[in-house]
């Protein structure tokens, strides 16, 4: 047995938890919209890879038992010695990205072992996300069946005709913005995976797959700190949110 998933074992039994978790850390993404030739995910944020955020904090979660990267084909060859350098202990497998983001998940799903009973998939380029906030939403599943990070909208939302004009408003009190981790029952999201591959269906993120097959899907609140990498201005809202949390763990000292 290898290291790794024997202290996962050991954990597991500590914590007195049967369930297995793998995560799927998507990481295919482009510089595009960030006006970059390099990808969002290599980008540095506070002095490391933006993927080395997001892989720090599901390698901190107790809550994780392995983790499996899903890259860019040009971009695999730089994670063993990235994985190396920042001692993460929990990937077990590195896989090429597919053409859409579910052929992706699909791809990273395909090698999830037999003995995990929940998947957890994540947004590279969200590298705020916390071991408290992973916990938060992997405890939900368990509960569920299937879970995610979001937040409650704070703005109006309103429905536009094709000429821009307001058509109607939407009651804030119901809406939701979506984030990652979305934390699925593996044979809850292996039945939505194939019946989505089946019906050749494309959804924008994991749950509307989820609600494809007919399953719903339990929001779990984790504010508004877990923010996707999309363009320059993310990257700098991303290095102030992270001074601050640096700065409020000093304090605590």
């Amino acid at each position: 047995m290898p290291i790794v998933e024997k202290i996962a074992q050991v954990v597991r039994t500590a914590l007195g938890k049967s369930h297995y978790t793998a995560a799927i850390i998507l990481a295919g993404g482009s510089g595009s919209r960030m006006g970059s030739t390099t990808s969002k995910q290599m980008m540095t944020l506070c002095n490391k890879p933006v993927i080395i955020h997001s892989l720090q904090a599901f390698d901190a979660s107790e809550y994780i038992d392995e983790i499996i990267v899903v890259a860019k084909a040009d971009e695999i060859q730089l994670y063993p010695a990235l994985i190396k350098q920042y001692g993460i202990q929990k990937v077990t497998h590195i896989v090429e990205g597919g053409d859409t983001r579910q052929d992706s998940v699909l791809r990273g799903f395909e090698v999830v072992p037999d003995k995990a009973d929940h998947i957890a998939i994540h947004d590279g380029a969200r590298p705020l996300i916390t071991p408290a906030q992973i916990k938060a939403v992997v405890l939900a599943a368990y509960d569920y069946k299937a879970a995610a990070a979001a937040a409650p909208a704070k703005d109006s939302i309103k429905v536009a005709n094709i000429s821009g004009m307001v058509d109607h408003t939407v009651d804030r009190k119901t809406v939701w913005l979506m984030q990652t981790p979305q934390v699925f029952y593996a044979n809850l999201f292996r039945a939505s995976i194939y019946t989505a591959s089946k019906d050749k269906f494309q959804g924008t993120d994991d749950t509307e797959v989820a609600e494809h097959a007919g399953f719903s899907t339990k929001l779990v609140n984790t504010g508004y700190e877990n923010i996707k990498i999309t363009t320059p201005v993310d990257l700098l809202i991303a290095e102030a949110i992270l001074r601050k949390r640096e700065a409020e763990e000093h304090s605590d000292d």
